[in-house]
């Protein structure tokens, strides 16, 4: 069977799935006569979309502009951070009690102190977006880095290979699968940060979107807007694992998916 073949049977499955979870959501809305603020049915909520497209394009945006800056700072520092913890063990305690310490801290009540320091704009919900971000690629860009065959690095070693040379052309090289799986949840952690940001301080985005719905009982739109964030993540998680494939299809991982696909 084609690899095409299995992308488009995966493809069907996925809408036939969907279209059937709406049709069963909208017959027990209509039938139980399901109060509109309590549950409002799939077509009133796309309808709202329709209805309001610019609104919902004017709030993904700024949401999106937040959480691709957090995200892009996390994965900067973060490799940043996992170079510092393989190379110097005095680093490796102080960042990672550092991290485990930050990480552990819920992130709604850090968001307020951003908010002081940084001013209700974008500053302070990129903050948030980063410290929720970071940890995953810290974490499996460090294991990456620490991951190399011992023979490989006494062959560097043998060639005279410097500190830096090593780090680029082998450990680097060689922590590239585990960096995108971090920042396949550090993708979503930055969105989830965002709208963090944007409960407590927003004055636009999808978040603001949705507390102002709560406020007025505008359950559709609060659901339009969940639907839009969702997908939002859905699309920079294919993009990541796009890119993944694109850029390291040498790996094992990528050699097994490729030839499950055309078996």
């Amino acid at each position: 069977m084609t690899r095409l073949l299995r992308e488009y049977e995966k493809v069907i499955t996925i809408i036939s799935v969907l279209i059937g979870s709406l049709l069963i959501w909208e017959i027990v809305v209509r039938v139980f006569s399901v109060r509109h603020f309590l549950l409002p049915a799939p077509s009133a909520i796309l309808a709202d979309i329709f209805k309001n497209w610019d609104v919902y394009l004017q709030n993904s945006v700024a949401t999106l502009e937040v959480t691709l800056t957090g995200f892009a700072l996390a994965v900067i520092f973060g490799v940043l951070f996992a170079v510092a913890i393989v190379h110097s063990r005095f680093l490796e305690h102080a960042f990672s009690t550092l991290l485990v310490s930050l990480n552990s801290l819920p992130k709604v009540a850090l968001a307020p102190l951003f908010v002081i320091w940084l001013g209700t704009g974008m500053a302070s919900k990129t903050m948030v977006a980063v410290t929720i971000a970071i940890f995953p690629i810290v974490i499996d860009t460090a294991l990456g880095l620490r991951s190399i065959d011992p023979d490989v690095l006494n062959m560097a070693n043998a060639m005279r290979a410097s500190r830096w040379q090593v780090l680029l052309r082998v450990r680097f090289p060689n922590a590239l699968p585990a960096l995108f799986a971090g920042m396949k949840v550090a993708i979503s952690l930055a969105l989830v940060g965002t709208i963090v940001g944007e409960f407590v301080a927003g004055n636009a985005g999808l978040g603001n979107a949705i507390l102002a719905a709560q406020a007025t009982f505008d359950t559709p739109q609060v659901f339009a807007s969940i639907i839009v964030l969702g997908l939002i993540g859905t699309v920079l998680f294919y993009v990541i694992d796009f890119l993944e494939r694109k850029l390291v299809p040498w790996h094992a991982s990528q050699r097994l998916s490729s030839g499950m696909a055309t078996a």
